[in-house]
């Protein structure tokens, strides 16, 4: 009788968490009903509360979360060291704490989880894919980003964290439909800074505050692609390789140089790794073609992956990895490199003047 009420709340979110998961992967109404009257209502009431605050809300929480787990975790082992006499506290600690995770997860789905379960915009675009080969047109895509970095290299400029935030939003209100174009887009500063190097994070969506989070200390070259990405995941893309396929798609309509070069740098980091690992002889011929300037940001990014390498890294790729896969991305991590294949096939689709990027 002492846990009955306990147990019984576990037990009710374990229920209520079991339909989401069966519902949301079944049934596409579903999803579309959660992105039209949950999600996007949701996505820009917090926008525009937290919009007022200049520092990531989400950063605090994370910090606080962190905080309270430490706590936990140093009063599980002072009853477990005395568990004769803290054995009740702990049996009542331990189901609180999963009634609270359980809660927590709840939240977790409705505003932000259930996007995870919408079409791909792979599908959504009908992109046709059918014609990569990863012997002849990885090396030929690879070739045509190579062309297009070499242009776009003499008109890139580095500019200020807030100029690129601006014009960012400017992009996304112009060329998509986003449905949170005019309050949801915003990217802030994280508190973490190059502490998330260390990860191999540049940047990432608070799912609970709404917020997009990225490292103001990123190379100059890098930051316009990371902000579009973590901009689509305030559209509402969950997927990895999508949010690098809209930021791609993006940047590359947008009439500035900067974020163009930035899109098509990013990308054929992504191609070439591919390249180098299918064929490292055609990898090594096309590098010779690369323009100064675009060889210069590759020895920053040399630099700066040699200064924060760490095993850490290693552990927070294989928990992010396990993350995507629980929630319906088979290919985890290894997902993001799939924006070679998907952009190669959006640059074979007609885009015509006035184009509005779609968003689902």
């Amino acid at each position: 009788m002492r846990y009955k009420k306990k147990l019984i709340g576990v037990v009710v979110l374990m229920m209520v968490l079991s339909l989401i998961k069966y519902v949301l992967p079944a049934h596409s109404k579903v999803v579309t009903l959660y992105n039209e009257y949950v999600f996007h209502p949701f996505q820009s009431v917090r926008n525009i509360i937290f919009s007022i605050v200049p520092f990531s809300v989400g950063d605090f929480l994370y910090i606080l979360g962190t905080a309270g787990l430490v706590v936990l975790a140093v009063r599980w082992i002072m009853f477990l060291r005395r568990f004769g006499k803290y054995k009740h506290q702990l049996g009542a600690s331990l189901l609180h704490t999963i009634m609270i995770a359980g809660m927590v997860y709840v939240l977790f789905i409705l505003g932000w989880g259930g996007n995870y379960y919408k079409p791909s915009l792979t599908s959504f675009w009908n992109l046709d894919k059918s014609g990569w080969s990863r012997d002849t047109t990885l090396e030929q895509f690879d070739a045509y980003l190579i062309d297009k970095l070499n242009e776009y290299a003499p008109g890139y400029k580095p500019l200020a964290f807030s100029e690129l935030d601006d014009k960012a939003k400017v992009y996304y209100k112009e060329l998509t439909d986003s449905r949170n174009r005019t309050y949801g887009v915003k990217v802030k500063p994280s508190f973490f800074g190059n502490l998330m190097q260390h990860f191999s994070i540049q940047g990432y969506y608070n799912p609970f505050t709404g917020e997009a989070q990225v490292n103001r200390h990123l190379p100059a070259f890098m930051l316009p692609f990371v902000m579009c990405h973590e901009m689509a995941h305030q559209s509402g893309i969950a997927a990895e390789d999508d949010a690098n396929l809209l930021s791609y798609a993006v940047s590359t309509l947008a009439p500035d140089s900067t974020f163009r070069y930035s899109a098509y740098f990013n990308l054929w980091l992504y191609t070439h790794a591919r390249l180098k690992r299918s064929d490292s002889s055609a990898a090594k011929m096309l590098l010779t073609k690369l323009n100064g300037v675009t060889k210069s940001h590759l020895a920053v990014l040399k630099e700066l992956r040699r200064k924060y390498a760490s095993g850490v890294s290693d552990y927070s790729g294989a928990l992010y990895d396990g993350y995507l896969k629980l929630h319906h991305q088979k290919d985890g991590i290894e997902s993001y490199n799939k924006v070679a294949i998907t952009a190669w096939a959006w640059e074979n689709k007609l885009k015509e003047k006035g184009f509005v990027i779609q968003i689902p």
